[in-house]
């Protein structure tokens, strides 16, 4: 199926054509950006390690004072519903929350009712990492890059620019260190070892980050968190970036710099295809 505006979401309630879908324009989300969200990874019909994803988005309703809506079942039924009405094996799961319908003012009153969205996406995930060009800039996001709000437009206009210059994505650098990506978190590998940055509030903490450290753990690969400068990533044998949606990426050019070869990553392949093997287990045994 195409998923286009003829596909089903759910909003606050209610499955729907997405084409028929409507918020109030005094809608906090809409207004202020006063709303959190999540993308899910759906392979084989299945939500790709929802729990994680499904506390990540708690603990950011959490951290901006709205309570979470739904209960962790509750969520589970709604998107496995969503994915099958709209019969696909593979897409991502687009969750939004805003704090709700009031008039205009920053001070939110009391008892709003939060608004709830959530749409499917298209998504293909090769078969072998695929490999993109990046650039690096200054990091010139809010303090709380932990929570997962949908005030993005400093994210919206790196995008911009990575695409103005014909680059894949940004890699951000905040008082002399490597964040992560506009999009995704960052991997680098030196003399065999790899290497991410240590969470805190600049990061978010990426689900497929987490997996990818459980993978490397599995594989036996020396790994570590620990901060990263923009010159060791241009001296790095390997970079990596990573997200639900991307899955893992190499950068094979970084501001007009050949990384590694150029063209082979062999930690990077193994761990891809361990990944690989590991949702499909995943799918297998539905947890």
């Amino acid at each position: 199926m195409n998923l286009d505006e003829a596909s089903v979401c759910y909003l606050n309630g209610k499955f729907l054509p997405l084409a028929e879908a409507k918020i109030s324009v005094l809608d906090r989300g809409f207004i202020f950006g006063d709303a959190v969200y999540e993308v899910i990874p759906v392979s084989s019909g299945t939500l790709l390690f929802i729990d994680k994803h499904l506390a990540r988005f708690a603990r950011s309703l959490a951290e901006i004072g709205i309570i979470n809506p739904l209960a962790v079942d509750e969520w589970r039924a709604c998107l496995e519903q969503l994915v099958a009405l709209n019969n696909v094996a593979q897409c991502s799961i687009y969750v939004q929350v805003s704090r709700g319908v009031a008039v205009r003012d920053h001070a939110a009153p009391a008892g709003i009712v939060p608004t709830i969205f959530a749409m499917c996406r298209p998504m293909h995930v090769p078969s072998q990492p695929s490999r993109v060009r990046a650039i690096t800039m200054v990091d010139p996001r809010w303090a709380r890059c932990d929570i997962k709000s949908t005030s993005l437009l400093p994210n919206v206009l790196l995008r911009n620019q990575a695409v103005a210059k014909g680059v894949d994505e940004v890699l951000l650098v905040r008082d002399g260190l490597v964040t992560e990506g506009a999009a995704s978190n960052v991997f680098v590998v030196s003399s065999g070892q790899v290497k991410t940055p240590p969470l805190s509030e600049k990061i978010l903490a990426g689900v497929t980050r987490s997996e990818i450290l459980d993978a490397l753990s599995r594989l036996g690969t020396p790994v570590s968190e620990e901060d990263i400068s923009p010159a060791q990533l241009r001296e790095a044998e390997e970079i990596w970036i990573t997200s639900s949606t991307r899955e893992t990426a190499c950068v094979y050019e970084l501001d007009g710099h050949v990384i590694g070869d150029g063209n082979s990553y062999p930690i990077a392949a193994r761990v891809y295809a361990h990944m690989q093997d590991h949702k499909r287990q995943f799918v297998t045994s539905g947890a």
